[in-house]
Parts: structure tokens; sequence; C-alpha cells
């Protein structure tokens, strides 16, 4: 419910407090379910492997990632963030590294200076017959570090959505659009007519990541 209070976020005995579209929220806290996936039960194998690869360093080695893990920041919330502790960063860079098929390092990367973004919008189109084509426009080349993550068919009323997963690498464009359509049926299955689809993309480069830009379109009626 909705409250009058301080803004907070996080949990506190048995409610949790978050901010809300129209305010401070609190709730009680609810413990969710353990869903195992493959897709969760590889993220968790891959964390606990990076985990025990941070305790194998040297310390030399942990000391290095330490001193750049002070120059990167967490994510804001609450307007506020601070600076990772070295094994964050460590986990971080390393698991993006392994889940997109790159090798793992022990020396920490630089945090690189990001290129502009490739795809600019989202475009469904629906020729019938259960040809219904996604694509992302994308007038340069997104490169082998442009992720795309997507979520199942919503509400065409929905405006916000957070609940995204990975589905790939961004294709190649031709003629200016990428299509993604593969990708997404072989997650979500094909999106019905009127349903919206919600995308968001962003790049990684050696391990890091750039903030996400979301894309929505809504199925259209068939031709």
């Amino acid at each position: 419910m909705s409250i009058l209070d301080i803004p907070q976020s996080g949990k506190r005995g048995l409610s949790v407090s978050m901010g809300g579209r129209y305010g401070q929220v609190n709730r009680a806290l609810v413990i969710p379910s353990k869903p195992r996936t493959a897709a969760q039960l590889n993220v968790r194998q891959l964390m606990s492997i990076q985990a025990a690869a941070w305790r194998a360093l040297t310390q030399a080695q942990r000391a290095a990632w330490i001193a750049t893990a002070a120059l990167a920041k967490s994510r804001s919330q609450l307007g506020q963030s601070g600076p990772l502790t070295g094994s964050q960063l460590f986990v971080k860079v390393n698991l993006n590294l392994t889940l997109f098929g790159q090798p793992a390092v022990v020396k920490p990367p630089a945090q690189p200076v990001f290129p502009t973004l490739a795809p600019q919008n989202l475009v469904i189109t629906n020729a019938g017959g259960g040809v219904i084509a996604i694509q992302l426009t994308c007038l340069i080349d997104p490169g082998e570090n442009t992720i795309v993550r997507a979520a199942d068919p919503q509400s065409a009323g929905r405006q916000v959505c957070n609940d995204f997963r990975i589905l790939g690498v961004c294709p190649a464009p031709v003629l200016g659009a990428s299509d993604m359509t593969t990708l997404y049926n072989a997650r979500f299955g094909l999106p019905a007519a009127g349903s919206k689809v919600f995308v968001r993309c962003n790049q990684f480069v050696d391990g890091y990541e750039d903030l996400p830009h979301e894309f929505y379109a809504i199925v259209p009626a068939s031709a």
C-alpha cells in the first residue's frame, strides 16, 4: 500500500519498502519461489564458479580488482550509488563474459567508452497466417556485443515492464533492419495480434554493460 514516509528501499523485518509510481510503497515480505529453469541454473552455476575463482586469485590480483572497483559505481537507487567491491566487479565482469562465450579474465579491464547503440526502434509486422516479423531498426552495424533482452507478450495497455530475459546478441542488420523474430519466438513463442512486445538493448564491452534502451511495439492485426 502507498504510505507517507521518507524515501526508502529494502527489507526491514517482515516488510519491504520501495518507490512506486504514486510515492512510497510498503508491502508484506513474500519469499519468492525458486524455479529451476535451465537458464537460472546456468547463471547460478557460473556465479559459483566465479566466486571460487575470486578466492583463487593472488592477493596482488585481488588488490587490482579492488582498486578498479573503487571507480565503478553500483546502479543508482533512490538517487544514491556507491563503489563496488573487488569481488562484486570480478564476478560481474566475468559472468558477463562467460554468458556470451568469451574467456574469463584475472586482470581487471579498464572501463570502456561505449559506441553509439545501433538499435533505434522496434517494428512489428503481421502478414497473416502466423507470419509475424519482429525487427529492430539498425542504421549502423550492432557488432557482436549488443545484447537483446525481451519480455513475454504483454497486454497492449501496459506501459511499464521490468521482467526481461536475455535472448542473445543482436543479429546483423539487412537493409537497416535486424530481424530478432527467431530469437523472440524461441524464448516466448509467437506473440498474438494486439499484444505488446517490450525489448531492451544495451552493449557489453570487456564484461562491462552500458545502460539499456527500451523499445516496445504492439503486434498489429494481419494485413
